[in-house]
């Protein structure tokens, strides 16, 4: 049985934080018809978009901090670590945590693996930590493709869950980062940005 795509739009409205320097946070915050850059690096967990962490200001904040510490971890350069806040409307949603999606992420990556197969080239691998998922980038960059080819409807956010960061507590299956992210490929899902507020 197939369900149609009006179940893939997530009702109501979502808030993002994405950390990044101050420099472009305060550019964000006072040029309203700014966006935050698009992200279209071949290892971006979610594919391309512009990415944040739904309804975590804290996380946003730390990636930052880390990233502000070590430069690898975000291309984009941080001196002094902000975080820009966002109102989304997820619209047509890739969501990682519903069925329907995650069978059309397989059948994406059955796709490339015939295609790599019979050329005797290998896919990409994800790296070590889950920082660098070329694999993942991939399978996701393809099914849009392969979307786009047949005509249907483009995603305009792909939202998933990621556990990271080792046990919580000893034996926990809970990790210390666990996180929803959200990537936005279609800027008209940014209702507006804002400052979040501090205690």
């Amino acid at each position: 049985m197939q369900f149609p795509d009006i179940y893939q739009r997530l009702p109501g409205l979502v808030l993002g934080f994405h950390g990044c320097d101050e420099s472009v946070g305060e550019d964000i915050f006072t040029n309203p018809k700014k966006h935050l850059d698009h992200s279209a690096n071949d290892y971006d967990w979610l594919g391309g978009g512009i990415y944040f962490w739904e309804n975590d200001p804290q996380r946003a904040w730390e990636f930052a901090k880390e990233a502000a510490a070590d430069p690898r971890i975000s291309k984009g350069k941080i001196k002094k670590p902000c975080v820009v806040g966002a109102v989304l409307d997820l619209g047509l949603c890739c969501n990682l945590l519903d069925r329907r999606a995650l069978d059309e992420i397989k059948g994406s990556y059955d796709f490339l693996k015939e295609i790599f197969e019979s050329l005797g080239d290998a896919l990409p691998i994800n790296g070590a930590g889950r920082r660098m998922r070329r694999l993942d980038c991939l399978v996701i960059e393809n099914m849009h493709e392969l979307r786009e080819n047949q005509k249907i409807k483009a995603y305009d956010t792909v939202r998933g869950a990621f556990w990271e960061g080792g046990e919580l507590y000893p034996g926990a299956a809970i990790e210390r980062l666990n996180h929803l992210q959200i990537a936005v490929r279609n800027k008209a899902c940014i209702k507006g940005y804002f400052r979040p507020r501090l205690e």
